[in-house]
């Protein structure tokens, strides 16, 4: 047992960890925007802000019906103050990843105690997808600071009978469901309705006040409701995914996520009950076999005592988890939204281990991943030779890596906390390798961004920009300062020559065959750099993986 001041210092040490672990989530703040769904949503914010429409979503020129309004609405107002720039799309994701954490400690805080809401905090920064979606913007982000948000004020309102914390909390409900659709009700009503049907408060569950949120959640989203009305239902001549008479309103309701979880919407994939299993086993990273553990115990010992425990985290958490394992549709990062609720749960069985095999067992399993991601590491860096490696990202590491190896010189914790805080400093290595190092050299073959700040700096006569159809053109659309005209070959859509054209040079030839003189002025190696495999992470086969990529001057 340790006294009054070591407990102190203990709790400054985390303090200063979690602090860390804040700064490190925005060390991407300014890696360039990833195409092709980041750089797509960059362009369809951008696209408001110039036509200065916030009712209508347009993608190259057409009406845009995927997402709801809600993140392009906030990123179109960071872009109104700090303009079209990588940072300003990317800090409205992380202050609302941030707002996430804030409200996990205070819902850990009130449901445990406060060195549960610490861990629980800096388990949720380091898991490493949550570094990753700060790095690569989507929906996601949002998500997880709106739905923890949410279901915090639920709480609230359900034990102190608050209407104040309901309000709070359908305002903070609608604005998750203008940002990813119906489903995001699962995580946020599962937390709620699972801890009452668990512990049978039944009173509580058919409560007045929940029909009153649900007509409040009703009203919060009508902003949404209208501008889908505007674009789409009102003007059933619109051709969208190849039909007419589309209903915005529909696609939302049920298309936009209860059409993809049936595979009956526009937007279909091939789903596998298995899937969420795998992401889980490296998105969690270095967390993920400590959550099954968790999650495992806490069942195991719920079962015999449901009334006298919690149930918000494992409802929200494996409702979620269940329900997007038997969807049509899935992709690695949909979960990060209940990553909150799997790092409580974390955070909690860590706090409450007591069992001396139990705790040399945890030691074992974390030394293992510690050392499996830094092997990974060496190996990236071997194979991939980086062409971004400053002195400063060198000192940083080594300083975290001494600390990792000599900490029981320094850091003196009891119990678990030797052990996970020496995974929080592999989680800082890791995280911050990739951020000032990998992917700021892996974006060098992002093509399309890079074709474009040359052109920004090259255009001196201001020449008309274009570009050929392509599947990844949004990141040249987004980082061009001048308007970019999207081109076909075999249409006769060109622009009045001269004009500036960025295409595969491989396709050139045909510009030729149209009588058209192009003069290279500049060439670019392209990777889809969100589709990595070993042979382009392996600098001696890399140029096999690569596509040349010009940008022209057409006479």
């Amino acid at each position: 047992m340790t006294d009054e001041n070591s407990l102190s210092t203990e709790n400054q040490l985390l303090y200063l960890f979690m602090g860390v672990a804040v700064l490190v989530n925005f060390s991407g703040l300014l890696i360039p925007i990833a195409g092709p769904d980041a750089a797509v949503y960059a362009v369809v914010a951008k696209t408001m802000v110039l036509h200065n429409n916030f009712v209508q979503l347009f993608y190259h020129g057409a009406d845009w019906l995927d997402k709801p309004h809600f993140p392009f609405w906030i990123t179109a107002l960071s872009f109104k103050l700090f303009g079209f720039t990588t940072w300003a799309y990317k800090l409205p994701g992380i202050l609302f990843l941030m707002m996430g954490a804030r409200y996990t400690w205070l819902f850990t805080k009130t449901l445990y105690n406060r060195d549960i809401a610490i861990w629980s905090v800096l388990v949720l920064l380091t898991a490493q997808h949550i570094v990753l979606s700060n790095n690569d913007v989507h929906a996601e982000p949002y998500l997880t600071g709106l739905i923890i948000a949410a279901v915090y004020h639920f709480y609230n309102a359900y034990i102190r009978n608050n209407y104040w914390q309901l309000l709070w909390a359908c305002l903070f409900t609608a604005g998750a469901v203008m940002t990813k659709g119906m489903f995001a009700l699962v995580p946020i009503g599962g937390a709620i309705a699972g801890h009452l049907i668990i512990t049978r408060q039944w009173r509580q569950l058919f409560s007045f006040k929940w029909l009153i949120a649900g007509v409040l959640i009703g009203i919060f989203i009508l902003p949404e409701l209208w501008c889908l009305n505007q674009q789409f239902d009102l003007h059933p001549e619109k051709v969208v995914f190849g039909h007419k008479g589309v209903s915005g309103i529909k696609f939302f309701f049920w298309d936009s996520q209860l059409g993809r979880f049936f595979n009956t919407g526009p937007i279909k994939g091939t789903g596998d009950p298995t899937f969420f299993v795998h992401p889980t086993l490296w998105a969690f990273l270095p967390w993920s076999l400590l959550l099954f553990a968790a999650v495992f115990q806490f069942i195991k010992k719920g079962v015999k005592q449901s009334n006298t425990k919690e149930w918000f985290c494992v409802s929200g958490g494996l409702l979620t988890f269940i329900l997007f394992s038997a969807s049509g549709f899935q992709l690695p990062h949909y979960l990060n939204i209940v990553y909150p609720f799997f790092a409580i749960i974390t955070a909690q069985y860590l706090y409450y281990v007591t069992s001396k095999n139990t705790i040399v067992t945890i030691e074992v399993t974390q030394k293992v991943i510690i050392s499996l991601m830094l092997l990974g590491l060496i190996a990236l860096h071997y194979f991939f030779r980086p062409g971004v490696f400053s002195l400063y990202t060198a000192a940083t590491l080594g300083m975290l890596l001494a600390m990792l190896i000599f900490y029981n010189f320094f850091i003196g914790l009891p119990g678990y906390q030797k052990i996970t805080i020496r995974t929080v400093l592999c989680t800082f290595i890791v995280s911050l390798y990739l951020n000032l190092s990998f992917y700021p050299s892996l974006m060098k073959y992002q093509a399309g961004s890079e074709a474009a700040s040359w052109i920004n700096a090259n255009n001196k006569h201001n020449l008309p920009v274009a570009e050929l159809k392509d599947y990844n053109t949004a990141p040249f659309e987004f980082y061009n300062n001048k308007p970019v005209a999207l081109i076909t070959i075999d249409k006769s859509n060109l622009p009045l020559t001269p004009f500036l054209l960025y295409a595969k040079a491989a396709e050139l030839p045909a510009l030729k065959a149209k009588g058209l003189k192009t003069i290279t002025l500049a060439t670019f190696k392209r990777y889809l750099i969100t589709r990595l495999n070993f042979k382009f992470i392996n600098k001696e086969t890399r140029d096999k993986e690569l596509e040349e990529m010009s940008v022209v001057e057409v006479e």
